[in-house]
């Protein structure tokens, strides 16, 4: 008997693996009446998962800036303004604006506006200034955002007329592994 019993387990045995109809280890049999095919066995973990994918590379900050000097500003006078674009860091962009500035004319240059990752505008007035007007910097997602809030903001000091004279935006970069 118990030669008997032996004899069927190694008949059963190898049976078994036909179970899985010919899938690759961590898949099963799905379909039936002649269309077969495979799945992922829930939970099989990597053994039957593609692998995990992996970074190529990564997103890198880009900083600007806009510095000027309105202490030294006859009315009507050009602002001494030094400005700065996709630079790694913020105190290079900083230290950027804050150079051109000065090369500008600029005596006592302070930086205005930092910004990363974003866009920016800078409005003035045009023709004759209105007391109060103010020449404006914006930052935005999208350059055209930027310009737009920029002469709306400049152009509501009492009907101000005003022009985007500089815009740039300072947008991440993909940097390769």
């Amino acid at each position: 008997m118990r030669i008997c019993f032996i004899l069927l387990a190694l008949i059963v045995v190898p049976l078994t693996a036909f179970a899985e109809g010919a899938c690759p280890p961590g898949q099963y049999p799905i379909g039936g009446q002649g269309v077969v095919g495979c799945a992922p066995i829930p939970g099989a973990g990597a053994s039957g998962s593609a692998p995990a994918s992996r970074p190529t590379g990564k997103w890198e900050t880009r900083w600007g800036a806009v510095a000027d000097d309105t202490t030294t500003v006859a009315p009507g006078a050009d602002i001494a303004t030094g400005v700065a674009a996709s630079q790694k860091t913020k105190r290079a962009a900083e230290s950027l604006a804050m150079s051109r500035c000065t090369q500008g004319g600029g005596t006592a240059c302070k930086v205005r506006l930092s910004y990363h990752n974003q866009c920016v505008a800078l409005a003035d007035p045009v023709g004759e200034r209105v007391p109060g007007a103010i020449t404006t910097a914006n930052t935005a997602v999208t350059v055209d955002e930027a310009k737009s809030d920029a002469l709306r903001i400049c152009q509501s000091v009492k009907g101000q007329r005003c022009e985007v004279y500089y815009s740039a935006c300072s947008m991440s970069e993909f940097k390769a592994f």
